[in-house]
Formats: C-alpha cells, structure tokens, sequence
C-alpha cells in the first residue's frame, strides 16, 4: 500500500528519515492539528469573519437601493420640472406672440392715422392748389382776354381796317376763346 511505499523510499541506507513530515508515527499528530486548525479557522470564519462580510453586503446592498430610490426620485423630479419649464415655455411663446399681435395691431392703427391724416393734409394742399390754379386761369383768361382784344385792334388799325369798335372786337375775341 501506499503508506508503505512512503516509508520506503523515505529512509536512507543508514536508517534514518530523509523527511520527517513523511513518517508515519506523525500522521496521527499532523491529522489531530490540520483538524483542529481548520475548525478554529472554521469557527473564525463563521462566527466573526462571515457575519460582518454579510452585514457589509447587506449595508451596501441597503445602500445601494436607496440611491436607486433617491436616483428615481430625483428623476421623476427632473422630469416634472422639465414639464413645467416646457409650459412656461409655451406660456410665454404665447404672450410674446399675443405681445406682438398687440403691437403690430397697435403700429398698423397708428400708421393708419398717421396716412389718413397726411392725406387729409395732402387733399386740403391739393384742393387749395386747385383753387389758386383756377384764380390764376381766371386771371389768366381775363387778362388773355384783354391782351387779345387790344392785339386785335392795334392789328386792326395797323391794316388800315377802321370802324370796329372797342366793344365789336372785345365780343369777337370772347366768342373765340369760349369755343
């Protein structure tokens, strides 16, 4: 067997172990402390070593979960006052388009004032223009009126053609011109 084949080639010629752990009177000692080294070892680890392993992992498991809870609270958070920023986005869209209705309301009345009042003052400059063009015609006309009358008779008496009066050549010259 095995035991016997170790103790063989263990010894030397001159009798003596060349190593002692492979002699087999100390088996039973080295079987006796492996044993009871491990159950000490065995004792340690369950009862200190293991428990506090387990308490850490559970703190940090704890731990760990309530971050993922405060981490979804904080989203939901997020998401909320992202809604919120998005209507007071959309609200002050809104009254900055109402604002600017306003305004563009309020310029297209005040330049349609300003237009009809500048075309008030135009068609009063064209109506007065109108009247001062129509005494200057008139004026014109009577003096045109006068200024062919007197032509007529200097051409008339220049010619030699005598015996038309003031007053014949003056109803000539406004039957011409009121044609």
């Amino acid at each position: 067997d095995m035991f016997a084949f170790l103790a063989e080639t263990a010894g030397h010629d001159d009798g003596s172990v060349a190593f002692p752990a492979l002699d087999l009177w100390h088996y039973p000692s080295q079987i006796a402390w492996l044993t009871l080294t491990f159950g000490v070892l065995y004792w340690v680890l369950s009862k200190m070593i293991l428990p506090r392993m387990s308490a850490n992992l559970e703190r940090r498991s704890d731990t760990i979960a309530d971050d993922l809870g405060e981490a979804a609270r904080l989203n939901e958070n997020a998401q909320e006052a992202k809604q919120a920023l998005e209507v007071s986005l959309a609200e002050a869209r809104a009254r900055a388009r109402e604002t600017a209705s306003k305004a563009e309301t309020k310029m297209n009345d005040e330049i349609a004032a300003e237009t009809q009042k500048v075309d008030a003052q135009i068609d009063q400059k064209l109506a007065a223009a109108e009247k001062r063009l129509a005494e200057l015609r008139a004026d014109a006309m009577s003096n045109v009126e006068t200024i062919a009358s007197d032509t007529t008779q200097a051409i008339l008496s220049r010619l030699g053609i005598s015996g038309t009066t003031q007053a014949d050549v003056k109803t000539a010259v406004t039957r011409v011109l009121n044609k």
